[in-house]
């Protein structure tokens, strides 16, 4: 067997790296979205089945709905706020109308303040998980359903939290791009 000269080490030291920063900027989104949904970074909200049943506490709710200037809709809450007992499953509703001349698909982000509630902030059911398309001027009633886990009232970094923000924005979907 051949030894391997410097620049032939060097050369196959280079495509390794290069293989491994690919790999690594590849898993980064998915990586990073598993840890701000294990640890609610960035406000980011978790997924539940069901909510755990109410206790003695009660958080108000504020929510709060955008539209990106590229999409033709009207979006917002039907009630801008609600009071909210900790560890019950509450539902709100959200309204979008197309005021366009034809269909448009969108897709909703979104986000919770403060951050430091994301993690207990927990949707069983969400439009947002879903595009939606609507027909020239039509509307569509979107349901939330929540709850906030009770385990934030022994959070010392977020009992004191006595309001939750729910921010949703809107955005077009691309219809030559396939969904993530």
């Amino acid at each position: 067997m051949a030894r391997m000269t410097r620049q032939g080490r060097t050369a196959t030291l280079a495509v390794l790296f290069i293989c491994l920063m690919t790999g690594i900027a590849w898993a980064s989104v998915p990586l990073y979205r598993m840890f701000c949904q294990a640890t609610g970074l960035n406000g980011t909200t978790q997924r539940g089945l069901r909510a755990p049943g109410g206790v003695d506490g009660q958080v108000r709710v504020n929510f709060d709905a955008n539209v990106s200037p590229k999409l033709p809709w009207t979006f917002r809450p039907e009630n801008p706020h609600e009071l909210v007992a900790v560890g019950a499953r509450d539902m709100v509703f959200f309204t979008a109308t197309n005021r366009s001349a034809k269909p448009i698909t969108g897709t909703a982000t979104f986000n919770v303040t403060p951050a430091q509630a994301g993690k207990y902030f927990t949707k069983i059911q969400c439009f947002c998980f879903t595009q939606q398309t609507l027909k020239p001027g039509e509307t569509a009633r979107m349901p939330v359903i929540f709850f906030v886990d009770p385990k934030m009232l022994k959070d010392p970094d977020a009992a004191d939290i006595q309001t939750i923000t729910l921010s949703y924005t809107f955005y077009p979907v691309d219809s030559g791009k396939a969904a993530s």
